[in-house]
């Protein structure tokens, strides 16, 4: 079966200096893959440049069998891979509703014509879907600016997939988000993009949420692959604990009943 996602000798290199080297890693359909490393070591660079944002000095990228090397972002993102960033790109004095109809009539009207209302009761009507798939709907009347930083991120990602893409890269989803949060974010999360079977890969620094979340995990360090498989196997990995994790990985307590993230109020 051919891979969704395939990377081929991938490399990024400034001057002498590698961001990223002989990076070859294969994503299916619908898998969710954790990527871990230390600030430098790679993973943003390896994003950017499957997204259109950096061109790889060398290497190929192939989507659904089809060389997509060196293709715009706006290309990559009609073929079907879309990103968020760590920082949530938002719109903040608008309504949490407004967010998501932009999003909608940019991927769904791309071309607005003359004498017709940018946005119709049918895109409104999806964006009251996405709200419900990422449990956030009770927020549509009100302000980003007002939303704790976890709702911003799902709002954020909810934007990501207007396009139903069917992968979807994630920059640390769970950075400025709460510790007591972290594990009902993902969980609502990871619940809304299987639905629609999306393949995700996210980057992360909580090993607690790489383990809990992710069945694959992939280790960069120093713009390479240091270990790419099941999770478990990739975390007990001696080289892995000596340059990515530094120490003994614990195993998450947090319990599985913990209040919802989507209840939280504030800033």
């Amino acid at each position: 079966m051919t891979a969704l996602l395939e990377t081929k000798h991938l490399e990024r290199s400034f001057g002498a200096v590698y961001a990223a080297k002989d990076v070859n890693i294969k994503i299916n359909a619908g898998e969710v893959l954790g990527v871990i490393g230390s600030n430098g070591a790679g993973k943003t660079t390896f994003v950017n440049m499957v997204t259109g944002y950096l061109e790889p000095s060398a290497g190929e990228i192939l989507y659904k069998g089809s060389n997509i090397t060196g293709k715009p972002t706006r290309e990559i993102t009609r073929l079907g891979i879309c990103r968020s960033f760590q920082i949530p790109q938002l719109f903040p004095e608008l309504p949490v509703i407004e967010n998501l109809l932009i999003a909608l009539t940019i991927a769904k009207q791309p071309r607005l014509k003359l004498f017709r209302p940018a946005v119709d009761e049918s895109l409104r009507v999806e964006a009251i879907k996405l709200l419900k798939r990422f449990k956030i709907d009770h927020y549509a009347d009100q302000e980003i600016q007002t939303l704790a930083q976890g709702v911003r991120k799902l709002v954020d990602i909810a934007m990501a997939t207007v396009t139903e893409p069917d992968l979807l890269f994630l920059d640390e989803p769970t950075s400025g988000v709460s510790a007591d949060e972290k594990m009902d974010f993902m969980r609502v999360l990871i619940s809304a993009l299987k639905e629609t079977e999306t393949a995700v890969l996210f980057i992360e620094h909580d090993m607690e949420i790489v383990e809990a979340f992710s069945p694959r995990c992939v280790a960069f360090y120093e713009g390479m692959i240091l270990a790419d498989g099941p999770t478990a196997e990739v975390l007990e990995n001696e080289k892995v604990r000596e340059f990515v994790i530094g120490g003994e990985v614990h195993r998450s307590q947090t319990p599985a009943t913990s209040a919802p993230l989507v209840q939280s109020k504030g800033a």
